[in-house]
């Protein structure tokens, strides 16, 4: 696409949203502030280097066998550096504590230290991009049914160590990069058939909790934030984290509650969730997939259910509380593919958002105008925003429209196609 026509199809575009009262530049300057947490996982479909060729479990499952996936660090550093390079913006990225640098040696979960995620930190200096973590309680000879909220209290203390540890490993990456690191907290504990001791794990389960986080970290280097599931593979009957539980968890800790948008029933989504959660816990955490039907982790695309979260971000007036990160594992196409599209869809989703004339929609329903708040909602639908967009990605020096689409093509033959 030349950068003539890009401008000019901007420059229309914005002399149509000036109608409606909405400022572009700054639309763009705000999208330009959000930065996506990505998430390591699509790069090597959750294997990670603890132990790359161990059996992937705790209710989650990656399908599909389509070439190229990183074995090494160096080759997951690589694929997200390349996505980087294809997305406007600056960005986080998320890792789980079993992609740690474990120089070839097993070091057990309860035994991690930040040294062996040293070599990240590092990477994240140079790269610019800032870290989040993840505890990882799935796929570990000890995870079985229950973890945290184990009826053995040896399954307990080993866990319970290793959230102590992933915690101080989080707080360090937050000191070394002067930004607070979100440290997400996902247990998969649960059973697949009808369960009868449902609060007594549940009990097991915050008072595990609740030790560990007697250790208390500045929020200057650490946001933990707890994230609740429905059901998971092995685990369709009971889950102990489900919404209410760490809904209660997160609001009486005065922490942060992690929405999966995959992790609630079927038809249910989580947009209208965020406006009620505002006002109970400090911040929220998102993690935005697309579930077909069920948490299948698929890619997330362009659709309303990701239009409706973004805009209920937006509305809500306090983005800076909303934590945007992504979370889905397909490997069944292109895993470069997969990430850039994933990531460019929910940077259009919130640009669409942004591009609203809130204050005007606003001052309708104060009053009482639902027609004109109804027509101007419908005609936004149709309003030039990818102009904004490909205007964006052309001011930072990235590929404009199907552009990346090459570069990934080229990627795969010279780099991914190889491994």
């Amino acid at each position: 696409m030349k950068e003539e026509q890009i401008k000019k199809e901007f420059a229309a575009a914005k002399e149509k949203y000036a109608a409606l009262g909405v400022d572009v530049e700054k639309a763009i300057e705000k999208l330009n502030n959000v930065s996506i947490s990505i998430h390591c996982w699509q790069s090597d479909d959750v294997s990670g280097f603890e132990n790359p060729e161990g059996e992937l479990t705790g209710g989650i499952q990656a399908t599909g066998n389509y070439p190229g996936k990183a074995n090494t660090i160096d080759e997951l550093k690589n694929d997200i550096e390349k996505v980087l390079e294809l997305i406007p913006g600056k960005h986080r990225l998320s890792l789980h504590a079993i992609y740690g640098d474990f120089g070839g040696e097993f070091v057990d979960r309860d035994q991690i230290e930040p040294k062996h995620f040293q070599t990240w930190m590092d990477w994240a200096k140079k790269t610019g991009a800032k870290l989040d973590f993840n505890s990882t309680f799935f796929s570990h000879p000890k995870s079985g049914n229950y973890s945290l909220s184990s009826f053995d209290p040896e399954i307990r203390n080993f866990w319970k160590e290793h959230l102590r540890r992933c915690r101080r490993i989080a707080a360090e990456m937050g000191r070394q990069q002067g930004d607070a690191c979100i440290h997400n907290i996902w247990v998969h504990d649960g059973e697949k058939d009808k369960t009868v001791s449902r609060i007594q794990h549940r009990e097991l389960l915050k008072e595990s909790l609740d030790e560990v986080m007697t250790e208390k970290i500045s929020t200057d280097y650490l946001k933990d934030s707890v994230e609740c599931k429905l059901f998971g593979i092995g685990s369709e009957s009971y889950v102990v984290g489900s919404h209410e539980f760490y809904m209660g968890y997160a609001v009486k800790n005065n922490m942060l509650l992690t929405l999966d948008a995959g992790h609630f029933h079927p038809t249910e989504g989580i947009a209208d969730k965020i406006s009620s959660m505002l006002l109970f816990v400090p911040e929220v955490n998102l993690h935005v997939s697309r579930p077909e039907r069920w948490d299948s982790d698929h890619v997330v695309i362009l659709n309303d259910a990701l239009l409706e979260l973004s805009q209920e971000i937006v509305r809500s007036g306090q983005m800076e509380k909303v934590h945007i990160g992504l979370d889905y594992f397909d490997a069944s196409i292109n895993r470069i593919g997969a990430y850039v599209v994933g990531i460019r869809s929910t940077q259009k989703a919130m640009l669409q958002a942004l591009l609203e004339p809130t204050e005007k929609l606003r001052e309708y329903e104060k009053r009482d105008n639902n027609f004109q708040r109804m027509a101007y909602l419908e005609e936004l639908k149709a309003m030039p925003w990818n102009a904004v967009y490909n205007y964006y990605c052309l001011q930072q020096g990235v590929p404009v429209g199907d552009e990346y689409i090459q570069e990934i093509e080229k990627y795969e033959s010279e780099v991914t196609s190889k491994r």
